[in-house]
């Protein structure tokens, strides 16, 4: 039988999804046994890895899902859930909102396809401050409505979200009382580490044209940044062919090299959680001014 649906590279980020779990136990587990200074620096690998598994393992696996039976996807799902802190499905269904707009801008009501949009809470057509943006898109999703938007069409998935949410804070609670120290020690470092996601998610769009669909994106084409994160570096390509494996988004990126330059496809020569040291994004903001 087929395990997988697209490539058996896919067995890697499955591997490193399941050893972020493995981390994620180990972090409460060996609370207590540990100083308290090595727990604050595994808590920012902590923070780092939330950002690094829901840009790259867990957005993969939304466009390509990795598995040939369905249960293994959604048994898989649920796993993702657990180590990354929040619902799979839920989050399937906010990124594929993210795809319809592709960070638009607001319309005459204000409102945007895109509930990530950087223009959605900026102000005159500009981007919003990537302050706000990292700080406080985590506190903007509504799980009700979410949960309402899904069940529209797909009830079992709209269920099986809210299962894996109610999942993951009964571990949560489990670990409180295995634990609670351990447990408020560490909630921080996660808000931080979703707040990483929603910077890498900011720099992923600044300097994008949201009218153009081969430069909807901002990409970075650094080899071990991609290496890293399962190919998220090609952002601007994945965006323009959205269902294209993370094998295959280098070689994407050959074959439609010309029409991105053409197009003015924005390229930072940094990873996108480092876009405000990028140096092509303080040039593009000089030229902005100067224009």
């Amino acid at each position: 039988m087929k395990i997988f649906a697209h490539s058996r590279w896919d067995v890697v980020p499955v591997l490193a999804a399941a050893a972020h779990l493995v981390f994620d136990i180990y972090l409460i587990v060996g609370f207590e046994s540990r100083p308290l200074w090595l727990s604050a620096v595994l808590g920012c690998l902590y923070a780092v890895s939330i950002s690094w598994n829901i840009n790259s393992i867990s957005h993969n696996f939304i466009h390509t899902p990795y598995f040939k039976p369905r249960w293994m996807n959604y048994a898989f799902s649920l796993l993702e859930s657990v180590a990354i802190g929040f619902s799979q499905t839920y989050y399937h269904w906010v990124h594929m909102r993210h795809h319809s707009g592709n960070s638009d801008r607001p319309d005459e009501k204000g409102d945007t396809i895109d509930l990530l949009s950087i223009y959605r809470h900026g102000r005159n057509g500009e981007p919003e401050n990537v302050w706000s943006y990292t700080l406080l898109s985590f506190f903007r999703d509504s799980l009700g409505d979410i949960h309402k938007a899904i069940a529209r069409n797909r009830p079992f998935d709209a269920n099986w979200g809210r299962f894996e949410l109610f999942f993951f804070l009964g571990l949560a609670a489990i670990a409180l009382i295995y634990d609670w120290k351990a447990v408020l020690f560490f909630v921080p470092f996660y808000y931080f580490g979703n707040c990483l996601s929603s910077l890498n998610g900011y720099y992923e769009h600044l300097h994008g044209d949201p009218d153009e669909p081969i430069a909807w994106g901002v990409s970075s084409h650094k080899s071990f940044y991609n290496w890293l994160w399962f190919g998220n570096g090609y952002h601007a390509e994945h965006h323009y062919r959205p269902r294209t494996h993370w094998t295959k988004l280098r070689t994407l990126h050959e074959q439609i090299r010309e029409e991105q330059e053409k197009a003015g496809t924005h390229v930072i020569s940094t990873c996108h959680a480092l876009g405000f040291m990028a140096k092509e994004n303080r040039q593009a903001e000089l030229s902005h001014h100067e224009g």
